[in-house]
């Protein structure tokens, strides 16, 4: 058997999606297919590449090797493609971008339809992660451009160019017995429960971090994996939140919340964007990256005229 693109591309749907059948409804395809071809290209390279667990399929050390070599193979097939298309639909480029939540509730939505109108036909693929796994995703060629927050350190082969700067705040039911302070601290927050954002994401790392220098543990009331929904289980009393403060103060008009000034070194935020380099990018995707320099330039200058 000849190793095809098909079988590596399904290959990396099983290892990512943790189920066969979750990767042939993504594929669109059988399942029994995907085992087919999984079976198949497991006897071409004779070696085992998945192994079922308790946690559902998961890829043997020969796979996790496959799979950062079948993602180079599968984007530039991916890229050849697009290229081809621009003769015949016009298509000018295509940009993979990881962001975490808050560059996509704060910055990306006016910054992309800046980009859009002056290259409408350019190919903008956006996805949702936590600051760690865009930086990974980066670093494999999964993704063109990464907007995360400085988490001060950067695997190897990815470079860092600065975009934005937030701050965090803290949010608490209108009643609870925090809401009449004016600031608070961390220490202050361990006191209680929270609602946190997905495992990796910045704030959890840092409250994690500052707990175990204090020797107390986080107590988590659960996780969610956006800020509405962390403001709406404040709101019902289940704990309070860390978020930036212009979407603390959003939710806060039409939510029963208060926010309150978060006094901590870590609340001042650098979010940043992140490339492999910017001679490998594609002319589209460098585009991009031109304009968020430029974004930040005039920030600068406004910020030094101010």
């Amino acid at each position: 058997m000849k190793i095809d693109p098909v079988s590596l591309r399904l290959f990396l749907a099983v290892s990512e999606l943790g189920t066969i059948v979750a990767a042939a409804e993504r594929e669109h395809i059988a399942a029994s297919a995907v085992s087919k071809r999984i079976a198949d290209l497991e006897d071409a390279l004779r070696t085992q590449l998945l192994e079922r667990s308790n946690k559902g399929i998961v890829p043997t050390p020969a796979g996790i090797a496959l799979q950062g070599l079948s993602r180079n193979i599968v984007n530039d097939l991916d890229n050849v493609a697009t290229m081809m298309q621009d003769y015949a639909s016009g298509t000018r480029g295509l940009v993979r971008i990881y962001a975490n939540v808050s560059s996509i509730a704060q910055f990306l939505p006016t910054d992309l339809h800046g980009f859009i109108e002056k290259y409408p036909e350019v190919q903008l693929h956006l996805q949702e992660h936590i600051s760690t796994a865009i930086l990974r995703g980066v670093a494999e060629n999964s993704a063109d451009i990464g907007c995360f927050a400085d988490l001060g350190t950067t695997p190897q082969g990815v470079l860092t160019l600065p975009y934005r700067e937030d701050d965090l705040v803290v949010v608490v039911p209108r009643h609870h017995a925090l809401a009449s302070r004016k600031k608070l601290t961390t220490p202050d927050l361990l006191n209680h429960y929270l609602i946190g954002l997905q495992t990796g994401s910045y704030i959890n790392l840092q409250l994690l971090r500052v707990a175990s220098e204090h020797g107390t543990p986080v107590k988590f009331r659960m996780q969610v994996n956006s800020y509405d929904a962390v403001c709406l289980m404040v709101e019902a009393g289940m704990g309070i939140g860390i978020l930036p403060v212009n979407l603390a103060r959003r939710y806060a008009r039409i939510l029963g919340i208060r926010v309150i000034r978060f006094d901590a070194p870590w609340a001042h935020r650098h979010l940043k964007l992140g490339i492999r380099s910017y001679e490998g990018l594609s002319m589209a995707a460098r585009q991009l990256v031109d304009q968020a320099r430029a974004i930040v330039a005039e920030a600068g200058e406004k910020h030094a005229h101010f």
